[in-house]
């Protein structure tokens, strides 16, 4: 593959949207659309964007899942008859529930992290009462010692204590083995999540993504960019061990 030095610059966009309330990608007409970045994927891609389409129709699963996908997404907006104006009505939960019933998947499997069996326990409840099967497991599950990855001692969170690694790749094929129709991901940590998502069979949705400070709410620290998280755009965060 040739190397390409363009720079993927969607989010350049966002002063467009801000002057204009639309973007070239947005705007159904060419005559009027706002003019497209430096480097714009509708352009420079094109031939990508084409492609992958093609794998959107037909009878495939691709074809199926993004079929059902968009459908799932105008079904979560309540239109109001006589305006444009649409409400969001459904929360995450109820969008993944749509989703697997409408694809006709039963078997759910729910990779949770050990800090959040309360909320998979609750989700597993409600996944059961839409007549679908939950399959948890729990990122501990075989209970085997941090050493044994070959961390350090004190790079534990509780140095000099028994403390069990995550497994993602035994989640996953655990997962497959039980034949899970589609697989949800409850605030495993990051990387562990790219584990999971490697090793699973069946197509993969995170519910929970894990943010130890703000409550499993990653997108806070963006919100807070011109105030509590500023530090994160004045330099580069201190990683211990890490040599610039």
């Amino acid at each position: 593959m040739e190397k390409n030095d363009e720079k993927l610059s969607c989010s350049s966009c966002n002063s467009v949207w801000g002057s204009k309330g639309t973007t070239n990608c947005w705007s159904g007409d060419p005559a009027t659309a706002p003019p497209r970045p430096g480097y714009c994927p509708t352009g420079h891609g094109a031939e990508i964007i084409e492609e992958s389409f093609t794998h959107y129709s037909g009878d495939s699963e691709d074809a199926r899942l993004a079929l059902v996908a968009a459908k799932v997404e105008g079904l979560c907006y309540m239109k109001t008859p006589g305006s444009t104006t649409v409400t969001a009505r459904w929360t995450r939960v109820e969008d993944t529930i749509a989703l697997a019933r409408l694809m006709g998947w039963r078997k759910i499997g729910i990779a949770t992290c050990i800090g959040l069996l309360a909320e998979t326990e609750s989700l597993a409840a409600i996944l059961t009462a839409q007549g679908l099967e939950p399959q948890t497991v729990c990122c501990k599950a075989g209970s085997i010692d941090k050493n044994s990855l070959g961390i350090a001692e004190e790079d534990k969170v509780r140095p000099n204590t028994f403390e069990p690694a995550c497994n993602p790749i035994a989640q996953a094929e655990l997962c497959n083995r039980a034949q899970t129709d589609m697989n949800i991901i409850v605030g495993l940590c990051v990387g562990h999540d790219m584990l999971f998502n490697k090793y699973s069979k069946a197509p993969v949705t995170t519910l929970i993504c894990k943010d130890r400070v703000t409550g499993h709410n990653p997108v806070a620290v963006l919100y807070g960019q011109n105030f509590y998280y500023k530090r994160l755009q004045k330099g580069k965060m201190e990683i211990p061990g890490l040599a610039e």
